[in-house]
């Protein structure tokens, strides 16, 4: 087969896929006005998980690769990305404003289910797994072979916004039993001045930025999981920026079996 051939082939494979979504966006939103809907397809989207700080001097380039992700709306059919701001850099003279502990500790347990004893940043999971060549077009070869796997889990989620800065969010989700769901709030274009510590003077810019973490939310013995949340937006957060993402993990492996995202909508 030529490679004219083969990239035809994988276009049409994509613009398949990308059809799907939409039919199953419109369709959500025939259905009730006041809310917005996304589902997953039987091909696994990967999640890649970017642990940075903004008092780490290395990570802004790992900012930046995350940012086009998240720019590329036509990579949300293939890759969903987040940024997990860990704490531990805080100590040297800059305290990040989107860290928390809990990503922290979230590091060092996918590290360990990694089989490694090395928590550094930038750092970058694929589907669960250490990935340093995230700069490179392995990447995309990496991620093109997952996204021709079949699917092992299914999951729907729901965004009910209000005029109170209050969400309501429903995922559905349905795997083997045992695998755990994680909902993740996120926010788009950030920027900070820093003034100190090792990138002092610099402004930094972030997407994808996790703001709140909900999760591991267990399958019950037949394999399925709803959950509900009502949840206020903080008066920082834009939520014209913002989104969800939900994604079924194997806890025991790390490995993510499927993620979604959900961009904001009005309704």
């Amino acid at each position: 087969m030529t490679l004219a051939a083969i990239h035809f082939r994988q276009t049409i494979f994509f613009a398949q896929r990308f059809c799907v979504l939409v039919t199953l966006f419109c369709f959500s939103g025939q259905l009730a006005a006041a809310q917005c809907s996304v589902s997953s397809g039987s091909w696994p989207i990967p999640l890649v998980e970017l642990y940075t700080s903004e008092g780490c001097s290395s990570c802004p380039p790992a900012d930046r690769w995350l940012s086009g992700l998240t720019a590329d709306h036509s990579s949300s059919e293939r890759v969903i990305p987040l940024a997990l701001h860990v704490n531990y850099w805080d100590y040297i003279g800059w305290k990040d404003r989107f860290a928390q502990s809990k990503f922290s500790t979230r590091q060092r347990e996918m590290v360990r289910l990694n089989h490694s004893a090395i928590v550094y940043t930038p750092q970058v999971m694929l589907n669960g797994k250490d990935f340093r060549a995230w700069g490179s077009d392995s990447f995309s070869r990496a991620v093109g072979e997952i996204n021709r796997q079949p699917a092992h889990a299914w999951i729907t989620l729901t965004l009910s916004p209000s005029d109170s800065n209050e969400l309501q969010v429903t995922a559905n989700a349905r795997a083997r039993s045992g695998v755990a769901l994680y909902v993740a709030l996120y926010e788009n274009n950030l920027q900070s001045k820093i003034k100190a510590g090792e990138n002092q003077g610099r402004q930094l810019h972030h997407d994808s930025v996790v703001r709140e973490w909900y999760g591991p939310l267990s399958m019950d013995r037949d394999g399925r999981v709803t959950w509900q949340l009502s949840v206020r937006l903080s008066p920082e957060w834009v939520a014209a920026k913002m989104g969800l993402v939900a994604f079924a993990q194997d806890p025991t492996t790390g490995e993510i079996l499927q993620a979604i995202r959900l961009p904001w909508c009005a309704g």
